[in-house]
């Protein structure tokens, strides 16, 4: 069995027949089935998430001290790097924890486009691919074919109007600057800067070029992300009503 022969039996195939078996049960609406998707994600994934957040409460109560270890061994970065190391080890956190949540649903984002591009099939040679992939379920073949109308949009193609793409790029830069603490190390702040703004233009930018359901996902994906933040760490975190172009003073 090849390397696509696995990712297909493990997580495209199920990840397309359960999208198309939702789009069914809610009267035929593709959008709606991209949203509980997203949703049900979400909750299978929630013990991870939940931990990550834990971790970046943890990480926002050891601001005073990291920036004390910052402002005391500024000028010696490997000893900066080595007590911060200390710091985390003794706090049982670990800085880069907030980074597998991403990680863990990166296989499902290809395996969401290649679902929607597969589902959404429009030629007879897309459809005699999908057949090969369609589990044996009534439910999956009564809903063939599938309707990409949702809203304003095809849900096949790129959002026109570019809406997607700013709530997109908007909800992940409001992630970012609810985790991102301030640092008095001048390099290091102007990198998280760019950071937080290269992030949101890149998968708005991402956003135009992919079809509009995984834009959807996305787009859900960090609304939900941002309300369960809000109340597992209880507020808003280091996040600021200010324009990411506005210059510290």
């Amino acid at each position: 069995m090849s390397p696509g022969d696995i990712w297909y039996l493990i997580i495209g195939n199920p990840v397309l027949n359960v999208l198309i078996a939702l789009s069914h049960i809610l009267g035929g609406s593709f959008g709606l089935a991209i949203i509980v998707l997203t949703v049900i994600i979400r909750l299978v994934s929630w013990p991870l998430t939940k931990r990550q957040l834990h971790s970046t409460k943890a990480l926002q109560d050891m601001q005073p001290k990291i920036q004390e270890l910052q402002k005391k061994y500024g000028k010696n970065q490997q000893k900066l790097q080595q007590e911060m190391m200390k710091l985390y080890k003794e706090a049982g956190v670990n800085p880069l924890g907030c980074l597998w949540p991403m990680l863990i649903q990166l296989p499902i984002w290809i395996a969401l486009y290649q679902a929607i591009m597969r589902a959404l099939a429009t030629t007879p040679e897309n459809l005699l691919g999908l057949a090969s992939r369609l589990y044996s379920w009534g439910i999956v073949n009564q809903a063939i074919p599938l309707n990409s109308k949702f809203l304003w949009l095809d849900l096949g193609q790129p959002d026109p109007y570019w809406i997607l793409a700013i709530i997109v790029g908007g909800t992940m830069w409001v992630q970012q600057k609810m985790t991102q603490a301030p640092t008095v190390d001048p390099r290091q702040e102007s990198t998280q800067r760019m950071m937080t703004l290269m992030m949101p233009l890149m998968f708005g930018f991402l956003t135009l070029l992919f079809p509009s359901g995984l834009a959807l996902y996305w787009a859900v994906s960090n609304i939900i992300g941002i309300i369960t933040q809000y109340f597992v760490t209880g507020g808003w975190g280091y996040f600021q009503f200010r324009s990411p172009f506005r210059a510290k003073q």
